[in-house]
């Protein structure tokens, strides 16, 4: 298993927005075989913060979740709404 937390900090205008392509993206990468668990968590006392917490069943399968049409257009939609680059940890 891989898990990959994905902090985001983005605009106060776009956090409803931000939150709704991301659940979907959620709902979609769970369906591809080799994510175990997709999670969308926002904070509480700041919610322009979100984590997205990945986990992965192989490091293969980090980089097929890149090639899925549903990640591309997560990643399209949601980088003109970050305040801040996106930050990964393995």
């Amino acid at each position: 298993m891989l898990i990959v937390l994905v902090h985001v900090q983005v605009k106060p205008d776009s956090v409803e927005a931000f939150r709704q392509a991301s659940i979907e993206n959620a709902r979609n990468s769970i369906q591809e075989p080799g994510i175990a668990r997709f999670d969308v968590i926002q904070q509480n006392d700041d919610p322009t913060r979100f984590i997205l917490v990945e986990v992965y069943r192989d490091e293969a399968a980090t980089g097929l979740h890149k090639e899925t049409v549903h990640y591309q257009k997560w990643r399209d939609t949601v980088a003109p709404m970050m305040a801040v680059p996106r930050q990964g940890v393995k």
